[in-house]
């Protein structure tokens, strides 16, 4: 009698867990279920697009740009050398300091130089005088020959050796003239206007021949020598319009197409082509070596473009959010062109048609196959016009 009571406790307890277990269990069914229904609910409703978030692609006249870049380079320059060797004196300029054309700007001691042409003047009047005393001793023969005291052998004689008193005479005066030029070349001037940009000698300093002794720059007048590919380089021309990043320029500085390299360099095969730009416009002082980097019109087409934002890159290949059959499609495309027109940054597109509705870029990445509901899908999209280029 006893010993059942505790099996039939035990079966009681299992009793009462087992319906504890299957009501929590059927509760959570319940709201599993609830949230599905509610979920479902909510993906039926359409995602709505206010005015201004449905865009359509367009085709506008954007301008055809070749990107540019490189370093800006004086155009004229000039590298002051020692023409004679010796001691360097009386450099004085520094790095900065502006000069003009034809200003001494250093020496190179002259003692030698002069000396030379001391040397050399006295060897061309020495030659005078013997020219002077043949010419004297040939007119005494030419006088003596006429009276028929010589013989006219003599008279050969003696004009042969004025001729070579001639010549001797000529070749010191050339001499003295070597001498004096350089003696003039121990004078080192600058051979333009322009500013001090590397001393690269001290004075005292002995120097040698074609020695380097300051630069001088002209940063009036500025380069910017950009290598472009083939490709692009058959649209560039002469006169053509850039707009330039320059490093501590605080703005755009325009830049315009001075001249077209007529071949291209060896292994890169890239075409130099040099822009001259204007420092007045910068707004800020230019310096050689700044690096420049813009972008060179070339021409217009009309292009199909949206702009920029709409186009997303957060896949492998870009593509833009459409609207086909009211649920959001993602088409891969192609991007081209980019230009700023009227204060909005516009992209050129291949892979949709003309008047195609696309999801502005501020309402972010959607998933494919999202409902979304705007009157603005209905627009009628305007017929493809034909595509025309034009070049300055």
């Amino acid at each position: 009698m006893k010993r059942w009571i505790p099996w039939m406790a035990a079966a009681i307890v299992l009793v009462l867990l087992g319906g504890g277990v299957w009501r929590t269990l059927a509760e959570r069914q319940a709201q599993r279920k609830a949230l599905a229904d509610a979920a479902a609910q909510r993906g039926q409703a359409p995602l709505r697009l206010e005015a201004g978030e449905l865009l359509f692609v367009q085709r506008k006249s954007l301008p055809l740009e070749v990107p540019v870049s490189g370093s800006l380079h004086a155009l004229h320059s000039a590298m002051v050398k020692a023409r004679v060797g010796g001691e360097l004196q009386g450099l004085t300029v520094r790095e900065g300091d502006s000069v003009r054309a034809g200003q001494e700007v250093a020496r190179i001691d002259p003692t030698e130089a002069r000396a030379r042409l001391r040397q050399a003047q006295q060897q061309a009047d020495a030659a005078k005088s013997q020219v002077d005393i043949q010419q004297r001793q040939n007119d005494n023969n030419q006088a003596l020959v006429e009276q028929g005291f010589i013989s006219t052998t003599a008279l050969a004689t003696s004009q042969a050796n004025l001729d070579a008193a001639r010549s001797n005479h000529q070749a010191a005066v050339a001499a003295a003239d070597v001498a004096r030029k350089a003696l003039d070349d121990t004078v080192l001037r600058s051979p333009i206007d322009g500013q001090v940009a590397q001393r690269l000698a001290q004075p005292g300093e002995r120097v040698a021949v074609d020695a380097r002794i300051v630069e001088v720059l002209d940063i009036a007048h500025l380069e910017l020598e950009a290598l472009l590919s083939p490709a692009d380089a058959t649209a560039v021309r002469v006169g053509q319009q850039a707009q330039l990043v320059i490093e501590g320029a605080p703005g755009p500085v325009p830049a315009s197409v001075v001249r077209i390299s007529p071949s291209a360099q060896a292994g890169s095969r890239t075409v130099p082509v040099y822009l001259r730009v204007d420092p007045s416009r910068a707004g800020a002082p230019l310096r050689q070596g700044l690096f420049a980097q813009g972008r060179l019109e070339t021409g217009r087409a009309e292009l199909l473009a949206v702009p920029l934002d709409a186009v997303r890159t957060d896949k492998p290949a870009p593509y833009v959010q459409t609207l086909k059959d009211g649920q959001v499609r993602h088409v891969q495309v192609r991007t081209a062109n980019r230009a700023v027109v009227d204060g909005q940054t516009l992209v050129a597109i291949e892979g949709v048609a003309e008047g195609t509705p696309v999801i502005a870029g501020h309402i972010g990445a959607l998933r494919e196959g999202t409902a979304v509901s705007s009157a603005a899908a209905a627009a009628p999209a305007r017929p493809p016009a034909a595509v025309s280029r034009t070049t300055p």
